[in-house]
């Protein structure tokens, strides 16, 4: 062999040993590399977890105070819906105790006042049982329209109380959720 075949081997024999240690070189740096990723998405998969984890407690805990909320409005529904059957069995009994003369309703006189027109005696006759202020009967009629007067006054009063105690079970939940609290200023 010749000096230039000898060298050209040589030059030869360099450059594929050259490539086979980049090729080396890049299989480590792949391995590397690898690797990094490797524990890149084991750290991710960890961060995944937590954040899942996280957001199903916050959906329980969501769900239990839902849960809470929605068996206190119940009760307290239950509870003014007792109420207006009381109330509304109480009238019926009062418009039957009036319809049938059990009951009356009455007034009392004011018997310094002259310019109502009514002059009663200011002292009971010996004929009434009844011992003190003047009183004159109503109607029967006027009665049992103002008894219907204070009935719906009663289912009123008892839909108010019946509003507000929804409004007070609701209000709390609602200034606590996050889009309210960013609503306010």
């Amino acid at each position: 062999m010749t000096p230039v075949q000898k060298l050209a081997g040589l030059v030869v024999l360099i450059l594929v040993l050259m490539a086979g240690a980049a090729g080396v070189t890049w299989q480590v740096q792949e391995w590397r590399m690898g690797k990094r990723l490797a524990e890149q998405a084991g750290q991710h998969q960890g961060q995944l977890a937590e954040v899942s984890a996280a957001a199903a407690k916050q959906v329980s805990a969501e769900q239990g105070k839902r849960l809470t909320l929605e068996q206190r409005l119940a009760a307290s529904d239950q509870q003014h819906t007792q109420e207006l059957s009381y109330a509304q069995r109480n009238q019926v009994l009062l418009r039957d105790r009036l319809a049938t003369a059990d009951l009356r309703l009455s007034v009392l006189l004011d018997a310094t006042d002259s310019a109502s027109g009514c002059n009663v005696p200011a002292t009971s006759g010996a004929v009434g049982v009844v011992h003190g202020a003047q009183r004159a009967q109503l109607n029967p009629a006027h009665a049992q329209r103002i008894i219907a007067i204070t009935d719906a006054g009663d289912q009123g009063l008892i839909a108010l109380r019946a509003c507000q105690a929804y409004v007070r079970a609701v209000a709390p939940s609602i200034l606590s959720t996050p889009a309210a609290a960013a609503d306010s200023p």
